[in-house]
């Protein structure tokens, strides 16, 4: 805990995480769970180089370069004819275990309720290099779609075989191959025979495409939806194991303090207590929390604090020790044209800085672990996006093979990024280790506010011309320190520089749901509004004009149109904006409405409504709550939420100082969805984020004429 974390938001998640945790060992090459299936059937197929690379590249050989390795997933049926899907992806609210399970379902052409899915077990399930960047959709599902349309052809294969017949008269329906001449038909487990056959595919299998999807492409409920509603599911923090004790972890007293001195008597003195350390990690577990806690409290440590930056100095700070990334390198930035005869160029000109704060991911779990030593074999359940990165940590710490290491992700309570690591996982075997039983430890909320890390903040410099017709003619932005996602504008302009600044951030920071788009989106947005307002255009006209991108057109289009965009003037505290953004292959439009209420100042959304578009649909009900469940989060983020830091300290580490969207808060929502069946599906999680902050604030300057250039707009409401 003494060295603030090192954040490259040029990077995507699955390499740029957490630099200070130990590095990531990804052992690709031993697959050797096929022999816990038991009978009956296994197909393995071969992805494509590209996914391999997305998933977290491969190990290198001596010549230094990266040999991919094309990780198979895994589809088994059994003789009572239970389909399990193993994957590597885990389910962290965003439904993806459901979508998986209908395109399987659609290829088998089985119901829902056959298939089982094994999701983020790293004894029994294929590499995944995370649940991140909203990859799930785009490649897993293709594969598991492949994988199934495989299995399909195997089965009818083996029942042609077995009937001595041409397979053409064949056909797979509802977990039977039927004969279609003679009506006869076998069930899937009855083919199988309990045979464990596997076969490795090199070729395309064909899939339906979105057009024929009859379970795909339809709204299906959430597999396993009445366990949760119900209080069955075992979260991480529900694990319980015989003998088990809980953990507690001796925290510092601010960012990069030292431990000066400790005193560990009297807590070494209760009974049932046994108290850890090892260096500066010095902790406690105890039969129950409650005596953990008691013993915490009882070790009387002194800590060596060191100069850090504070909250009032963080924009500054973040100006000063930025480095700039050259433009057009590694995907960071661009340069078209030139700046200066762009600017010389226009008509009107602008400049302005816009800034983002740190803000907490919130989840409704905290950070949670259980760990078992059994001999030398280690597991752990744990709540993480990326199980195999946490297996690499553990195994790394502990200095034994990752063979030796499972880790076990229970379906979790909500990650946005902000879990990809491992740090309940390390501590709870650390402690689990010298206790010699299994050891549960849970983050209390303010460990969760204050040591994990944060959406990075940010300032962003933007330069830019437009002609009186509202044509754009030069565009320069500067991102320092919140990262380059989205950080490329789709407006036309002919002379542009783009560039990301890394800088020495005072916290740790680190994914947030859509990364730095959110951050650039808002700024771009906001500017275009501003540009639009000096032009004396509409702010959907200005974009319309500036923009040629298709899909991001569409949106626009259609969210103005839902909305209603234009048919009420904005009045005396009560506007109405409009914003628009793509990322992860996926484009959304927001449009807001608000109303200030005096004399508090109180900034209220009436109504939002979001376009959006990602491709082919695979499940609607689903997507809709994803953009919805998006645009309420994306409200505090907008309006209020931020972390307040001082000295190391951070000052508001409970829900009752750090506010996040209310019941009351959420407006009247609308989700319009443009189902591209000509087009790949593409994810959803992050991008619908995006638009809310820059409409609101764009609503609030048509509702008063004060342009609001930082997020959040109105922590305390507006004067």
């Amino acid at each position: 805990m003494s060295n603030p974390f090192v954040y490259e938001p040029g990077l995507e998640p699955e390499r740029y995480e957490l630099h200070a945790a130990p590095a990531y060992r990804f052992d690709l090459g031993r697959r050797d769970f096929c022999k816990s299936l038991g009978g009956g059937l296994v197909v393995l197929l071969l992805l494509d180089k590209a996914l391999a690379q997305e998933s977290g590249g491969g190990r290198r050989r001596g010549g230094g370069g990266t040999a991919p390795q094309d990780i198979g997933a895994w589809l088994h049926i059994g003789e009572t004819g239970q389909i399990t899907v193993y994957t590597g992806k885990v389910e962290v609210g965003q439904n993806i275990r459901t979508s998986l399970t209908q395109v399987v379902a659609e290829e088998l052409r089985v119901p829902l309720s056959s298939i089982r899915l094994v999701m983020g077990d790293t004894e029994l399930t294929p590499f995944d290099g995370g649940t991140a960047g909203s990859r799930t959709t785009p490649s897993m599902a293709p594969q598991l779609r492949k994988v199934a349309a495989a299995a399909r052809e195997l089965l009818i294969d083996l029942a042609a075989a077995q009937w001595k017949t041409d397979r053409a008269l064949l056909s797979v329906n509802d977990g039977k191959v039927l004969h279609q001449q003679t009506k006869d038909t076998l069930d899937f487990g009855k083919l199988t025979k309990g045979q464990k056959l596997t076969k490795a595919l090199s070729e395309a299998s064909v899939v339906a495409s979105p057009e024929q999807w009859k379970i795909a492409g339809h709204s299906a409920a959430k597999v396993n939806g009445r366990e949760f509603v119900t209080g069955q599911h075992k979260y991480a923090s529900d694990i319980q194991l015989p003998g088990m004790l809980h953990g507690k972890v001796l925290r510092p007293g601010s960012f990069g303090a030292t431990l000066a001195s400790v005193d560990l008597a009297a807590a070494e003195q209760m009974a049932d207590v046994v108290v850890v350390r090892d260096g500066e990690f010095i902790g406690v577990a105890a039969p129950t929390q409650f005596l953990a806690a008691r013993a915490l409290k009882a070790i009387k440590a002194e800590w060596k604090p060191s100069p850090q930056v504070s909250g009032a100095e963080l924009f500054d700070h973040l100006k000063k020790s930025g480095n700039a990334a050259p433009a057009g390198r590694g995907g960071s930035g661009t340069r078209l044209g030139s700046i200066k005869e762009g600017l010389n160029s226009a008509d009107i000109r602008l400049q302005q800085t816009y800034t983002i704060a740190y803000i907490a991911h919130a989840p409704m779990e905290p950070r949670a672990a259980v760990a078992q030593w059994e001999k030398d074999k280690l597991t752990v359940w744990t709540g993480t996006q990326r199980p195999f990165g946490v297996r690499s940590e553990l195994a790394s710490a502990f200095h034994i093979p990752e063979e030796k290491v499972r880790v076990i992700m229970p379906d979790t309570g909500a990650g946005y990024g902000g879990k990809h690591t491992g740090e309940a996982a390390l501590e709870a075997a650390r402690l689990a280790k010298a206790a010699g039983k299994p050891v549960k430890l849970v983050w209390t909320r303010e460990e969760e506010f204050t040591w994990a890390y944060f959406r990075p903040a940010g300032v962003i410099d933007i330069s830019s011309g437009v002609r009186k017709d509202g044509t754009l003619t030069a565009w320069e932005f500067h991102n320092y320190n919140s990262g380059a996602s989205a950080i490329r504008t789709l407006y036309e302009a002919p002379n542009q520089l783009i560039e990301f600044h890394s800088a020495r951030s005072p916290l740790r920071q680190g994914s947030y749901r859509g990364l730095a788009s959110t951050a650039n989106i808002f700024a771009r947005e906001t500017h275009m509004d501003e540009l639009a307002h000096a032009a004396h255009l509409d702010p959907l006209e200005f974009r319309l004009k500036n923009l040629k991108d298709a899909r991001l057109r569409a949106v626009l289009e259609a969210a103005a149109d839902a909305f209603g965009w234009g048919k009420t003037k904005p009045s005396t505290d009560h506007g109405f904006g409009i914003a628009t953004g793509s990322e992860k292959g996926s484009y959304v439009a927001t449009c807001a409405e608000v109303v200030i209420e005096r004399p508090s100042g109180r900034v209220k959304v009436l109504r939002a409504l979001s376009a959006f578009e990602c491709g082919a649909v695979v499940n609607p009900d689903h997507l809709k709550n994803q953009v919805e469940g998006a645009m309420i989060m994306g409200l505090g983020g907008a309006l209020f939420e931020f972390i307040r830091f001082e000295d190391g300290k951070i000052l508001n580490a409970r829900f009752s100082g750090y506010r996040v969207p209310k019941f009351s808060d959420t407006p009247q929502i609308e989700a319009v969805l443009l189902d591209r069946k000509d087009l790949p599906s593409a994810g959803a999680g992050e991008t619908p984020i995006v638009g809310i902050a820059p409409a609101i604030g764009s609503a609030i300057f048509a509702a008063t004429g004060v342009r609001l250039r930082s997020l959040p707009l109105a922590p305390r409401g507006l004067a």
